[in-house]
C-alpha cells in the first residue's frame, strides 16, 4: 500500500528542491515514488499543478508514432502522424496518473497565495534516511496517510527536532556465582 504525504512550502522553488532531493534518493533506492506533484496557488487564487509526468506530451509522442506507422501503411504518413499526435495528446490530457488532480486542487485551495504544496505518493521508503535528507527544508504537513508515529516523526524532522536516539544497550549483569557452603572438616 502506498502512502500519501502533502507538505506546504513557502515557495515553489523550495518545493521543487525537495522533489529533486526525493528523486535523487530514489536513484539510491532509499525511496520508491509513484508520483510527486507540486501544486502552486497563484495570486489570483487559481491552482496550478506541476506534474512529474506530462501525460499530454507523452500521449502526443506515442500517438504521433502510431499515427505515422498507420499513415505509412496507407501512404499518408504526415496526415497519420498529425491525427495520431492529436488523438494521443487528447488521451493524455484526459488521463490521470498517480494522485488525483481534483483532490490535489481541492486540498491546495486551503494554502496561501504564493505557497506551494508538494504531494508525494510513496510506495516504499527507508524512513530515517529520507527524513534526514529533507529536514533542512522546513515545511508544514498539510495531509498524510501515515500512522501517527510516522506522521509525528515527519513533523519533527520538518521542524528540525532531532530524532530520538536508540537507547544504549546495557550488558546484562552477570550474577555472581555463590560460593558453595562447605561444612568444616573436623
Amino acid at each position: 500500500m502506498s502512502d500519501l504525504i502533502a507538505i506546504v512550502y513557502p515557495t515553489e522553488e523550495t518545493a521543487e528542491k525537495v522533489r529533486q532531493e526525493l528523486i535523487a534518493l530514489q536513484k539510491e533506492y532509499v525511496i520508491t515514488l509513484e508520483d510527486a506533484v507540486i501544486a502552486v496557488k497563484t495570486e489570483d487564487g487559481k491552482i496550478r499543478l506541476n506534474q512529474l509526468v506530462n501525460t499530454t506530451g507523452a500521449g502526443a509522442l506515442g500517438g504521433g508514432f502510431w499515427g505515422l506507422l498507420v499513415g505509412t501503411i496507407f501512404l499518408m504518413p504526415v496526415v497519420g502522424a498529425a491525427i495520431g499526435a492529436a488523438s494521443g495528446a487528447l488521451a493524455g490530457a484526459l488521463s490521470d496518473y498517480g494522485i488525483n488532480d481534483d483532490f490535489m486542487k481541492d486540498l491546495a485551495g486551503s494554502i496561501s497565495p504564493g505557497n506551494a504544496a508538494l504531494f508525494v505518493l510513496i510506495k516504499a521508503m527507508t524512513e530515517d534516511k529520507v527524513l534526514d535528507d529533507i529536514k533542512g527544508y522546513g515545511g508544514v504537513v498539510l495531509k498524510t496517510s501515515l500512522d501517527r508515529t510516522k506522521e509525528q516523526a515527519l513533523r519533527n524532522a520538518l521542524a528540525g527536532v532531532p530524532a530520538p536516539s536508540a537507547p544504549e544497550r546495557e550488558e546484562p549483569a552477570v550474577p555472581a556465582t555463590p560460593t558453595p557452603h562447605v561444612p568444616p572438616v573436623i
